[in-house]
């Protein structure tokens, strides 16, 4: 088993524990991958007040380890929609490798979809 099986093996589990230790059950899919993108969203603020996005304030010197933490809250939660959408660790890896060669096909203009045609020098 690699390590991104045990990721989503350890956030299934997780999941699981946070439902019946409280009462969760019932909630849709669809319902908790919000809560879990709203969820996603309060700890990428938090990674933001980490990295001094506040440009109107002295900034204070960055604590690598926090970041690296917020990080990690992040993928907690992005694990659990890709569980929500039926997504395991094989299906993520394939849709990234798939997903990371079309990124690059459009960064050299060689994409099918409209509006990455590189500009003719």
């Amino acid at each position: 088993m690699d390590k991104l099986d045990t990721m989503f093996r350890m956030q299934q589990k997780l999941n699981e524990d946070i439902i019946r230790r409280r009462g969760l059950e019932g909630i849709s899919n669809e319902e908790w991958i919000q809560k879990q993108t709203l969820a996603m969203l309060s700890e990428m603020a938090e990674l933001l007040d980490e990295v001094n996005f506040k440009w109107w304030k002295n900034p204070k010197p960055i604590d690598a380890d926090a970041v690296r933490e917020e990080l990690v809250d992040i993928l907690h939660f992005f694990l659990s929609m890709c569980l929500c959408a039926g997504m395991d660790a094989e299906d993520l890896y394939r849709r990234y490798l798939n997903k990371n060669e079309e990124n690059f096909k459009r960064q050299e203009g060689t994409s099918e979809k409209p509006g990455y045609a590189m500009p003719h020098a």
